[in-house]
């Protein structure tokens, strides 16, 4: 709201300093900076207001050292990121972004589902929480509204170079925006990958079907994102911590690619209007590092799912917009492990009870973090090495870049 108060104050009156407003860089600056003072200042507030209200996590016996302690802690915490990220993206965003609209439907959205799965586990003490359909079915409604806006709205263009060699290079500001199905394919040469491939085979006219094959893939990363976030929330600051690093390593791919001298100097695909994600993204950030300021050991709150479903799906949907989201098996490599162990443990578990009568176990206990835990190593270590093991994912992630 705040970039057209000013864009209006400097186009009529010619206010001094106006014009700043006009600049990605100085609205994410601030994004980022009001998103901290949020989740730090009025985060706290708004945990002893939960404390206040009894509204406590209840911890199940799973024979971990220090889970005893953990009972009563303020819970639904994931209230302050959503609000620590709205507020400063309604102040300074172009609200008639697509990418931002989009954004921030996932937010609240997936924020709702979270929520009423915590108000469920909290108030009507039912440790299950949300059954499981309605929440895929949540997140199943959240990837076909993205990929249906992403496939069918006139405002998602993008502009790609030639693959051809053979041919003289043109500028990429003289190349038209068109709609397109293609996404990034990684350390591949000439790495684009096109969704109308896969169904244009069986006849001519048919890639205008593409989104048969687009729209359930969006589904399937939105889900598995979403759920992954949701399992590495297990012991304090590491899906927040994780999650940080994974979105400003998004933030930086946004930025290049909706910049049209970088994307033109990385040879990648340039997307119109997609830098003004980067001032949600901003915001975003601020708010996983202020929450983390709390959550981290001993936390004093949790996010619970009103957060880590919506951390989740907001790192889907930016991956899917900057067309990254093959990329995401590196970049979320964290959420990745972590329901990887789960498949394997539930999968290995009921092979060997079926072939045996007994079943067996490969970890632990599952998820990862909790194997760990189980061979005795304190949290606060196994966070630390699975931040630094995020960071140099991300690190690969970035070279990604120039390695084809």
């Amino acid at each position: 709201m705040l970039y057209y108060l000013f864009e209006y104050l400097e186009q009529h009156y010619q206010l001094p300093g106006a014009g700043l407003f006009q600049f990605l860089t100085f609205r994410a600056a601030l994004a980022i900076l009001l998103s901290l003072f949020i989740s730090t200042v009025y985060g706290k507030r708004i945990i002893n207001f939960i404390r206040k209200k009894q509204i406590g996590e209840t911890v199940r016996d799973l024979g971990l050292a220090g889970q005893n302690e953990k009972a009563g802690t303020p819970t639904m915490g994931g209230i302050i990121i959503i609000l620590a990220t709205l507020v400063p993206v309604l102040l300074f965003t172009k609200l008639d972004n697509v990418y931002v609209i989009l954004l921030i439907v996932t937010t609240v959205w997936m924020g709702i589902i979270g929520f009423i799965d915590d108000y469920i586990k909290v108030f009507k003490k039912d440790k299950e929480g949300l059954k499981g359909r309605f929440k895929i079915l949540g997140q199943v409604v959240l990837g076909i509204t993205v990929g249906a806006t992403l496939y069918f709205h006139p405002g998602v263009t993008m502009k790609a170079h030639q693959s051809d060699d053979q041919l003289p290079k043109i500028e990429i500001a003289d190349i038209p925006e068109v709609k397109s199905t293609k996404t990034t394919l990684p350390f591949i040469k000439n790495n684009e990958l096109d969704y109308s491939d896969f169904i244009s085979w069986m006849g001519d006219g048919m890639a205008e079907y593409a989104w048969l094959i687009f729209i359930p893939f969006v589904i399937l990363i939105v889900t598995a994102v979403s759920n992954g976030a949701n399992l590495t929330d297990g012991i304090d600051g590491l899906a927040a911590g994780s999650s940080a690093i994974i979105v400003l390593t998004l933030g930086i791919f946004a930025w290049v690619s909706g910049n049209v001298i970088f994307s033109d100097y990385l040879d990648i695909m340039f997307i119109p209007r997609a830098g003004e994600m980067v001032v949600f993204i901003a915001a975003f950030t601020g708010a996983l590092v202020g929450f983390l300021w709390y959550n981290a050991y001993p936390a004093q709150v949790f996010m619970g799912d009103t957060g880590s479903l919506t951390i989740g799906g907001i790192i889907a949907v930016i991956a899917i917009i900057i067309r990254k989201e093959l990329l995401i098996p590196i970049l979320c490599g964290i959420f990745f492990a972590e329901s990887l162990s789960v498949m394997l443990q539930v999968g290995y578990f009921k092979y060997t009870k079926k072939k045996t009568g007994e079943g067996q176990r490969i970890f632990l206990m599952a998820p990862l973090h909790h194997h760990y835990q189980k061979k005795g190593y304190h949290e606060s270590k196994i966070v630390t090495r699975f931040w630094i093991i995020g960071i140099l994912l991300a690190v690969v992630t970035i070279v990604t870049l120039k390695i084809r």
